[in-house]
């Protein structure tokens, strides 16, 4: 088993309090997510994140193959920090920490940090290095674009 991992980081000109309300609603991820992922949220979404929080996504992110991606909310420290963890879905193990510190210039500093073993061994592996890691490496680079127009 071969963990990767993805570390990003972004400023955003926005408050502690924007950055929480924006980032900790799962009905905002269709609008960072590309389109060519076809992504659609398939969980009535309670108003407030909660550990424990179950959710569930339509997605195709490889090949335009359709695929069920079942995420827990595991943990919850308003306003700081949230982490999901995929309990169904295209990965044998997907982490992911959403870091939010403010700075003294008064913007936020959004980290994430994402863990992921790809399914299928060697095979998977090899798939990794050819398109997986470049795929989820588009999906966050596509989210900066989008969140420097959002928030300038």
């Amino acid at each position: 088993m071969k963990l990767y991992q993805l570390k990003t980081s972004q400023k955003l000109p926005i408050s502690l309090e924007t950055a929480w309300k924006f980032f900790s609603n799962p009905a905002n991820l269709s609008k960072i997510t590309p389109p060519w992922l076809n992504f659609e949220v398939r969980t009535k979404l309670s108003e407030k994140m909660y550990a424990g929080m179950i959710i569930t996504y339509f997605v195709r992110p490889l090949l335009n193959i359709p695929q069920t991606w079942v995420t827990e909310i595991t943990h919850v420290n308003e306003p700081n920090y949230f982490v999901d963890e995929q309990r169904f879905g295209p990965y044998r193990m997907w982490h992911h920490q959403h870091l939010f510190t403010m700075t003294e210039d008064g913007c936020v500093i959004m980290e994430d940090i994402v863990s992921y073993v790809v399914p299928f061994g060697y095979l998977g592996r090899i798939m990794n290095a050819i398109v997986i890691s470049k795929k989820i490496n588009e999906i966050f680079n596509y989210r900066k674009e989008v969140l420097l127009k959002i928030f300038g």
